[in-house]
């Protein structure tokens, strides 16, 4: 008898996991299933990478298996919240070969895909439905579907949900949800406004935590190269030519400034494509399978990658501007070293982005092993320096000496 079968897991998803070649749970799903099968709501942290998508999955697909008959039109028995279309395409593909044979139905719902199709689809009733907050707004205007009759709730990478504005959604839908229902939320980091999310969606939750929030994956190896701004488009062909038949993830900020550097890589020779929430879902898809595929070896995105990309062959991880949010730092290099192998993390740092680098450092407790260049000095408070351009921090005796940008975090903002 294996740790799944011990779990009480019913016989059907313990032989599709073997067949899928699970046979060990991972801490997180150790510590997250148990209490989730005796009824308990569910608060788990733990890094992206880590199993969180059968540690919620599998005793909701438990419970689901012992209801009897079909949802009823337009119902939701299981709902799966998540930040990003790509995060809940990939719960979905990881979760329907575990119902192969069973009359449950997974649905999605996400932006950029025909909302047409998607009210058919959910007009029959759904058993689990994983959709972004937007998206099943939207459809719950149009009355699409009903909350009223859902007895299960997972917020999946709740943190990221905040970050990216959904907190307003998340607070309209928990108000159509029913009182009694079993709730699991899954989160990287725990910000102040995640006690307000877990005391609004949560019934005295049974608490499980797996690593420290910050720490990456002990097979990747991390490195900064302090190059200028303007140099860092050469700096990225010259490493990228060092393994061209290796995948390759390179981030940036800004989806104009990704769509440019992928122009640049291609007019370098790479086979090269760019997500970013500007493309349609069809875009995006049609970009991933290429990449997974190796059609495409470079992909060029902005942090709608950094979380619930699941390919195992990415060798490679660039963060070509580094993030303003130092915990994205830790889930996009997350993309790499997955499924036991090794991975490197590659970080570019320009003189504006010392800030970030110290920030993400801290978070981290450690210092990245420098690569080539020396560190910038950083600038001290704008607000303190002396107000003549000549001779000062930042003047015009100061080359590579520039200000940090001030303003809200780009990480933080709706349209990534």
């Amino acid at each position: 008898m294996n740790q799944f079968q011990e779990m009480g897991l019913p016989a059907r998803l313990v032989e599709r996991l073997g067949q899928m070649g699970i046979t060990e749970p991972t801490p997180i799903q150790s510590r997250a299933i148990p209490q989730a099968l005796d009824g308990h709501d569910v608060m788990g942290l733990a890094q992206t990478g880590t199993g969180k998508t059968a540690a919620f999955g599998l005793p909701l697909l438990t419970q689901l298996m012992g209801l009897r008959g079909k949802p009823a039109p337009k119902t939701v028995r299981s709902l799966i919240l998540a930040p990003t279309r790509e995060l809940a395409g990939q719960i979905r593909e990881a979760l329907t070969p575990l119902v192969a044979g069973t009359p449950i139905r997974i649905g999605l719902v996400v932006g950029g895909a025909s909302i047409k199709a998607q009210v058919n689809r959910l007009e029959r009733g759904t058993d689990v439905l994983v959709a972004t907050p937007g998206r099943l707004l939207d459809l719950l205007d149009r009355g699409a579907l009903r909350l009223d009759e859902t007895q299960f709730l997972v917020l999946d990478e709740a943190d990221q949900m905040l970050d990216l504005g959904f907190i307003h959604a998340l607070r309209k839908i928990a108000g159509l949800l029913p009182e009694q229902r079993q709730t699991m939320l899954f989160s990287a980091t725990m910000p102040k406004q995640m006690e307000e999310i877990a005391a609004r969606y949560l019934t005295h939750p049974r608490r499980v935590q797996v690593d420290p929030p910050g720490r990456a994956a002990d097979k990747i190896t991390q490195s900064v190269h302090f190059v200028a701004k303007a140099e860092k488009p050469e700096k990225l062909i010259d490493l990228l030519d060092t393994h061209r038949d290796e995948l390759a993830l390179v981030f940036g900020r800004t989806k104009h400034g990704s769509d440019k550097l992928a122009r640049k890589l291609e007019a370098a020779g790479f086979a090269v494509a760019a997500i970013h929430g500007n493309k349609s879902q069809g875009q995006r898809d049609r970009a991933l399978r290429a990449f997974r595929a190796g059609e495409v070896r470079v992909l060029v995105a902005t942090d709608v990658a950094a979380r619930g990309l699941d390919i195992p062959d990415v060798k490679h991880v660039y963060n070509y501007e580094l993030p303003n949010v130092a915990e994205n730092y830790v889930h996009r290099i997350g993309r790499t070293a997955r499924a036991g192998r090794d991975g490197a993390a590659i970080a570019f740092c320009a003189p504006e982005e010392m800030g970030e680098l110290k920030d993400i450092q801290k978070a981290m407790g450690l210092s990245i092993p420098v690569a080539s260049g020396a560190p910038w000095e950083q600038l001290p408070d704008p607000a303190a320096a002396p107000k003549s351009g000549r001779g000062g921090p930042g003047g015009k005796g100061q080359p590579g000496r520039r200000r940090r940008r001030r303003g809200p975090p780009r990480g933080q903002r709706k349209a990534a």
